[in-house]
C-alpha cells in the first residue's frame, strides 16, 4: 500500500472507490515483498505493481471485478507453472498470495488521513485482516499520532484494541509485517491474520565532513529514501549550495552535533573527513550509539592509524568491529560517485546481512527474508575492500 501511498492518498481526498490488491504472503523468489499494492480506481486507472508484470493482467481484472460486482475481499495465489508457456504466473518461480478488497474512501475516512500523515513522511500504520472471520476478512485500521481509528467491522472493542495494539507496536519498528493474533477470549476471540503496513519516518544518513565525495553520496542517500544531513566545522564549505541534495547542512563539530541528535537502528553514519581531530572524537561516540551503519573513510594505512587512536581514547575491540573501514565495498570505485554507489551499496548489505557478492556465485532465492544469509555465502569473501 504505502508503494503507492501518494495516489492512493489523492483518491481518498477525491473520495473515489477502488479496488486495492496487495501482496500478503510470499513463498520462495518473488520480485516484491508483502504489503506492495496494486489499484485499480472506477475508471480503470491503474497504479503500482506486485509482480513486475508477471501477474499484472490477472490481478486487474480482479479489481474490476470487484469494483463492479462490489464483492467481499477475495484472495488469489499466483504461482510459477511451466506445462503452459502462456498461463498466468510467476517466472521467478515463487508465489504471491494476493487480497483484493473494494475501497470506500467516505466509508474508511481514517485511510485517506493515516496516508496522508505517510506522505508527509509522519509516522502512520495501517492494519488489513487478511485472513479470519469473513465479516472481519478485508477491515482496516489507522494509527496516526496518539489514536487509532478502526472500520466498523472491528469496532473499539477487544478485537479493535488487539489490532490497534499491535500495529503501534510494529510502527515502533518501522517494517510491514504478517502476524496472526487472536483466539484469547479476553482481547481477540478470532484468529486473525493481521498485515500491518508501517510507514515510519525516513531513516537518517548523517554524512560528516564538507567534501566532494559527501556531496555525490548525498545524492545517493537522498535517491535510496535517506533523510540526509552533512554536518562539518567549516562554514565555507558546509553550504546548501554544495549540497542541494541534502536535506539540511549543519555547521557544528561533528562530535557535538552526533552528541545531540536523535539516532536509531536504521540510522547511517558515514564519516568522510579524513582529519583525526574530526575523526577520533567522532566514531568514539558514533560506535557508542545504536546506530545501524558506521563507516569511515581513508587508506589502509589511515585505518590502521585510527583504529591506535580510538583504543588509546578507550574504545573497546568489540566496538571496533561494528567500523566499516575502509568505507565502502570493492567496486573498483574511483570517481565521487563511484564511491558514493560504493558506500550505499555496503549500508543496504549490511542492513539485509547480505553477503555483497555477485548472484551468480550464490546459491537458493534471490529474494529472500531478510536477515537470512545465502547457502554459499555464510563464509565472508575476504576482508571488506576500501574505496580509496
Amino acid at each position: 500500500m504505502l508503494n503507492i501511498a501518494d495516489t492512493l492518498h489523492r483518491w481518498c481526498r477525491e473520495n473515489r472507490s477502488f479496488a486495492l490488491a496487495t501482496v500478503v504472503d510470499v513463498t520462495g523468489s518473488a520480485p516484491l515483498p508483502i504489503g506492495t499494492s496494486v489499484a485499480v480506481d472506477k475508471d480503470d486507472n491503474a497504479i503500482g505493481s506486485i509482480s513486475g508484470g508477471c501477474v499484472e493482467s490477472a490481478v486487474y481484472e480482479l479489481c474490476q471485478q470487484i469494483l463492479q460486482e462490489q464483492g467481499a475481499p477475495q484472495r488469489a495465489r499466483f504461482g510459477y507453472s511451466d506445462d503452459d508457456a502462456f498461463a498466468v504466473g510467476l517466472t521467478c518461480g515463487g508465489e504471491l498470495d494476493v487480497l483484493i478488497q473494494r475501497i470506500d474512501p467516505a466509508a474508511q475516512p481514517h485511510l485517506g488521513a493515516a496516508l496522508a500523515e505517510a506522505v508527509e513522511d509522519r509516522p502512520a500504520a495501517v492494519a488489513q485482516v487478511v485472513d479470519g472471520p469473513e465479516e472481519l476478512r478485508g477491515a482496516t485500521l489507522s494509527v496516526f499520532g496518539d489514536s487509532w481509528i478502526a472500520d466498523s467491522a472491528l469496532g473499539d472493542g477487544p478485537t479493535g484494541r488487539t489490532v490497534a495494539d499491535l500495529a503501534t507496536s510494529q510502527l515502533r519498528t518501522g517494517r510491514t509485517a504478517l502476524r496472526t493474533l487472536g483466539q484469547d477470549a479476553d482481547t481477540c476471540p478470532e484468529r486473525l491474520s493481521v498485515l500491518v503496513h508501517a510507514a515510519a519516518t525516513r531513516p537518517h544518513m548523517l554524512i560528516f565532513g564538507a567534501v566532494d565525495f559527501a556531496a555525490a553520496l548525498a545524492q545517493a542517500g537522498r535517491f535510496l529514501g535517506y533523510h540526509v544531513t552533512v554536518c562539518d566545522a567549516r562554514p565555507v564549505f558546509a553550504t546548501q549550495a554544495r549540497f542541494p541534495y541534502a536535506d539540511e547542512v549543519v555547521v557544528d563539530w561533528p562530535h557535538r552535533y552526533l552528541a545531540r541528535t536523535a539516532v536509531d537502528a536504521r540510522t547511517a553514519v558515514c564519516v568522510l573527513t579524513h582529519d583525526a581531530k574530526f575523526d577520533i572524537p567522532l566514531l568514539r561516540r558514533a560506535l557508542d550509539l545504536p546506530v545501524g551503519y558506521v563507516g569511515a573513510m581513508g587508506s589502509r594505512r589511515t585505518h590502521e592509524e585510527r583504529l591506535l587512536r580510538l583504543r588509546e581514547v578507550g574504545v573497546t575491540q568489540e566496538q571496533l568491529t561494528r567500523l566499516r573501514s575502509p568505507i565502502g565495498l570493492d567496486l573498483g570505485a574511483r570517481t565521487p560517485e563511484e564511491t558514493a554507489i560504493s558506500i550505499t551499496v555496503e549500508i543496504i548489505a549490511h542492513a539485509g546481512r547480505a553477503s555483497g557478492l555477485p548472484l551468480t556465485r550464490l546459491s537458493g532465492p534471490i529474494h529472500r527474508v531478510a536477515g537470512a544469509v545465502p547457502e554459499t555465502a555464510r563464509h565472508r569473501a575476504g576482508t571488506a575492500s576500501g574505496t580509496c
